[in-house]
């Protein structure tokens, strides 16, 4: 068994250890979401946690940790008469981002519940984590059916199984953990508020802490033993203190002043509902049960502020968190100063006091973005750079809109997600098969149509039903899935006028809005001058694409054919990855093609070779027909404007096999058809 890295030896990163201590005093609270970079202690200080936690006492033999005090009443495996217990220590349980509904929250074996009326249950993950901690890894990356039963066990403390009318209840109270790298993608909105208190990491530029960082880790990896022990007297000091503001949480005391402040606070930076209230409410609590008191204080609100409010400040998805420290202040001040105890100073800041940091950053523009957009004039022609003549800055996007629904035809088999349809584990029931492997979703009437011709053959003489593992049918469902929505933006001079390359860029965002909603990936390829370029990679990060979008200049030549090939190469490298994940490409352009030359070069690598075609339109023709003949579903947003049109992007949606659209028509309140098959046109003719 390896040994943790020990929790007080994780230097920095107060906000974290301060989270997760809150918590382990009041698991109340609602867990924590710990977001930050690759390699800055995220999993480490999670794992140390559960070394801290003090022991529990269990029911002897009860798969469900009961305690011996207070058994669930509904416990599977009671009731429980008085009788032994025994302590263990409180479990650290990891739900991996690949796990099954099943592995989660438990399985009932239909067999024996048809045939004999049982509930023979096999737990899940939620009922080996109940009284401990349950840590989920990335997250932002795990299917939003099981964030959805994961947070409502976390809220309501107990997990329900439900299959084909036979239930089963369990408690699960835990301490809920989750980590994540904000590059991946993002949660969605409501599910960050689920999360009681979230922090940002990163690591730490001072080279002093850095030395200290790989010099403790280096010793830890050499003997793990001999580091732990070295540690011992800090870990037993920490875990005792967990163990006594435990016992005091009961006796603190929060006042009028400090429920004023708490709510003055939420109401100021207009938080949706009381969630937040109440965790601001249970997180000050346990701030001062911490610091060894029974007042809460006005630093224990502001403290609670800092790290319940930032995330559930998100209006958007490409808002990053953040909280502006100097309204908190205002606002804390203005509601009542420093509200009850004040002649109190309270503890140090520290790493283990409530003052630990708190600090999140706060957006470094208005979409969340890096900051490191060119800047564009307000009004009047861009400004030029110097990338090169007839380059011209980024313009800012026009505001994002609704957008028509963009799905990809037939029926897919990738994963979950709300675009597209496909075979999926949710949904609704279009019919029944025999299960291929563990038998998951029961399709009952096709059970008992396919065992009741055999029930005298095979003596059946009671009331229940014959049952053999050959009758059992596996329900089909059809729901939807998560598609790779691939943009190729033209960025070339004939998009460069101001406005409308500001309404390509809110046309594009709001797709992108469209896209994280519907838990797609996105890639963004974009053309300009003699070339094309991948300016993202396929990725389940829409902010990252938001940024690029952002920051993108226009001008030059348009390689119309080099954009397409390097699409097609894209998709080409993307179906060797994740063959299930079906592709829309969607084509931002007016059609205008006026350069030929680096697509030549490039139509080798893109899958077909465009030999004789030297006129710049011809050759975008022929890289359209390769997604054509792929079935490759498309769509072309066509931004050509002005009262004379030459009609080019309708002839590239014909070349691709896909649809056009305009840039009106693309909005989901247009007067236009709802486009629901790109590729309904090619089918029809």
């Amino acid at each position: 068994m390896s040994i943790p890295f020990p929790f007080t030896a994780v230097v920095g990163q107060d906000d974290l250890r301060l989270a997760l201590l809150l918590n382990a005093v009041s698991p109340a609270v609602g867990g924590v979401l710990v977001r930050g970079e690759k390699g800055t202690a995220k999993s480490t200080a999670v794992r140390a946690l559960s070394a801290l936690m003090p022991e529990v006492d269990v029911v002897s033999g009860c798969r469900f940790s009961c305690a011996p005090d207070a058994p669930d009443p509904a416990c599977p495996d009671g009731p429980h008469a008085p009788g032994p217990s025994a302590s263990r220590p409180a479990r650290m349980v990891e739900l991996p981002v690949g796990a099954s509904e099943d592995r989660l929250v438990g399985a009932l074996d239909i067999e024996r519940a048809l045939a004999e009326g049982v509930k023979a249950f096999e737990p899940g993950l939620l009922a080996d984590a109940h009284r401990g901690i349950l840590y989920v890894d990335e997250v932002n990356l795990l299917h939003d059916h099981l964030v959805d039963l994961l947070l409502d066990a976390a809220a309501m403390g107990a997990s329900y199984v439900e299959r084909e009318g036979v239930s089963v209840r369990h408690a699960s109270k835990f301490l809920l953990v989750g980590t994540m790298n904000p590059e991946e993608g993002e949660l969605r909105p409501q599910l960050l508020d689920r999360f009681g208190l979230t922090v940002e990491v990163s690591a730490s530029r001072e080279p002093d802490q850095r030395v200290e960082v790989v010099r403790r880790r280096l010793a830890h990896d050499d003997d793990p033993a001999g580091f732990a022990a070295r540690w011992a007297d800090e870990e037993a000091a920490v875990r005792a203190r967990i163990a006594a503001a435990r016992e005091l949480l009961p006796s603190v005391r929060l006042g009028d002043g400090a429920l004023r402040q708490i709510a003055a606070t939420c109401a100021a930076f207009e938080v949706d509902g009381m969630r937040a209230d109440i965790v601001m409410a249970r997180t000050a609590t346990a701030l001062a049960a911490w610091a060894g008191r029974t007042d809460v204080l006005a630093e224990d609100v502001r403290q609670a502020a800092l790290l319940a409010l930032p995330h559930r400040r998100r209006r958007n998805p490409f808002d990053a968190p953040g909280l502006d420290e100097d309204k908190l202040d205002e606002t804390l001040e203005e509601s009542g100063g420093q509200g009850e105890g004040d002649d109190d100073p309270g503890p140090d800041d520290g790493p283990d006091g409530p003052g630990g940091g708190g600090r999140s950053p706060e957006p470094e523009g208005p979409q969340g973005g890096s900051g490191a957009r060119p800047e564009a004039a307000e009004d009047g022609e861009p400004q030029q750079t110097g990338a090169g003549a007839g380059e011209q800055s980024a313009v800012r996007a026009a505001e994002p809109f609704r957008t028509k629904v963009l799905s990809v035809p037939g029926l897919g088999e990738g994963a979950a997600g709300r675009r597209s349809r496909a075979r999926t584990e949710h949904g609704r029931t279009t019919g029944a098969r025999h299960p291929r492997g563990a038998l998951t979703k029961l399709h009952l009437a096709a059970t008992v149509r396919a065992a009741a011709p055999h029930q005298r053959a095979r003596g059946r003489s009671g009331p229940g039903l014959v049952v053999r593992r050959d009758d059992l049918r596996q329900a089909t469902r059809e729901g939807r899935e998560g598609n790779l929505v691939l943009f190729v933006v033209d960025a070339s001079g004939s998009m460069a006028a101001r406005q409308r390359m500001s309404a390509v860029k809110g046309a594009v965002l709001s797709l992108l809005l469209d896209a994280y909603q519907r838990r797609d990936k996105v890639g963004l390829v974009t053309f300009r001058g003699s070339a094309a370029d991948l300016a993202l990679p396929p990725t389940s990060s829409v902010d990252a694409a938001a940024v690029r979008l952002e920051s993108l200049p226009t001008g030059g030549r348009t390689p119309l054919a080099a954009g397409l090939l390097r699409a097609h190469e894209v998709l080409r490298v993307e179906r060797l990855r994740d063959p299930a994940r079906r592709a829309l490409v969607v084509v931002v352009t007016d059609g205008r093609a006026t350069d030929a030359g680096a697509a030549r070069g490039a139509s080798g690598r893109g899958g077909g070779r465009a030999t004789g075609a030297t006129e710049p339109v011809a050759l975008a023709g022929r890289a359209a027909r390769l997604f054509a003949a792929e079935g490759t579903a498309s769509v072309v947003v066509d931004c050509e404007s002005g009262p004379v049109r030459l009609g080019l992007a309708g002839r590239l949606a014909d070349e691709l096999g896909g649809t056009a659209v305009t840039l009106d028509e693309l909005r989901a309140d247009s007067i236009a058809g709802l486009v629901k098959d790109v590729q309904g046109s090619r089918r029809a003719a």
